[in-house]
């Protein structure tokens, strides 16, 4: 069977370095060779020749991040590796995953032509915005979900009263998948946006007075809707309000309004790294998962078996 080589961008190597240990071998060798005006060079230092080559990287902003991914996978193209898979674990530019008014791009698509036309044979995500952003691909996708790191975190602080909530539409099957599981009410947060990453009111629908609320979403980037969810269910009589969000982009002052807000922990996966620490936000390792994936790949075995049943 062809060799594994597993490489990092320059973005994600501190997981990378974790999911290689969990895997049971080094990083491979990879420069990105940067120039005075700002250009860079991905180049490879091994042979990858025939090899099975994953690159680690997370593609949010800046776009360097997808720019440094593409040239990586180009340079082993060129120097003939067998099987090349891009391993996202933040798949950049997802909410743009459709046309919502005239005349806009659809970035979560061409990132996935982008990617196959670098060379891509396969990618492997986690926790995309939306599903159907699979079918934008031509290759192969295998998309991971948090659950199987989130689900024992909170067997661990469970309580009889605990009910789980959406903090907005688009959340809701995430939070429903969920309740059924833990076998729990669920509660849906109903935002209204005047424009994008600004909130105008929060509705709570369901009854929440006295019960302990998870608050589940993809991405956690400005707060504010984690926030107004938050303290809109402790107004409506939640006695504790904790929430689970898989990618911490935290942008702006995010921290400073979670810090600020009725929420008693926001627990986040190190899909990408966190720009400043905070003694509400708890960080759970995703590392384990994403070698246990390439490890599959590899051996050609089930992807399916990393779900957890009944939150597939």
């Amino acid at each position: 069977m062809a060799e594994v080589k597993i490489f990092s961008g320059s973005n994600s190597r501190y997981l990378a370095e974790e999911i290689a240990m969990n895997y049971g071998q080094e990083l491979g060798h990879l420069e990105i060779l940067r120039f005075k005006d700002g250009e860079y060079q991905a180049s490879i230092t091994e042979s990858v020749r025939g090899a099975y080559v994953f690159f680690i990287q997370s593609t949010q902003a800046p776009f360097d991040n997808i720019m440094e991914l593409l040239l990586m996978i180009d340079a082993a193209k060129r120097a003939s590796a067998g099987y090349v898979t891009a391993v996202i674990p933040y798949y950049g530019l997802a909410r743009q995953d459709r046309k919502d008014k005239p005349r806009v791009s659809i970035g979560a698509k061409l990132f996935a032509n982008l990617l196959k036309t670098a060379g891509a044979d396969r990618v492997v995500t986690m926790d995309l915005h939306a599903d159907q952003i699979q079918g934008f691909f031509d290759i192969p996708v295998d998309h991971l979900s948090s659950t199987a790191v989130f689900t024992p975190y909170i067997e661990e602080h469970i309580t009889e009263n605990t009910l789980f909530a959406s903090p907005d539409v688009g959340s809701t099957k995430r939070a429903r998948a969920y309740a059924q599981y833990f076998d729990t009410d669920i509660v849906i947060c109903d935002k209204y946006r005047q424009k994008a990453n600004e909130v105008a009111s929060m509705t709570v629908i369901g009854e929440v007075d006295g019960n302990d609320v998870v608050l589940v979403d993809d991405i956690c980037d400005t707060a504010t809707t984690l926030c107004m969810a938050a303290d809109a269910l402790i107004d409506k009589g939640a006695r504790s309000v904790m929430a689970m969000c898989t990618h911490p982009v935290l942008s702006g002052n995010a921290i400073e309004k979670i810090e600020r807000s009725k929420l008693t922990r926001l627990v986040v996966c190190n899909t990408i790294p966190l720009k400043h620490s905070s003694d509400k936000i708890e960080e759970l390792s995703v590392a384990a998962l994403f070698a246990t994936a390439i490890r599959n790949t590899h051996e050609h075995k089930s992807i399916s078996r990393l779900f957890i049943e009944g939150l597939m």
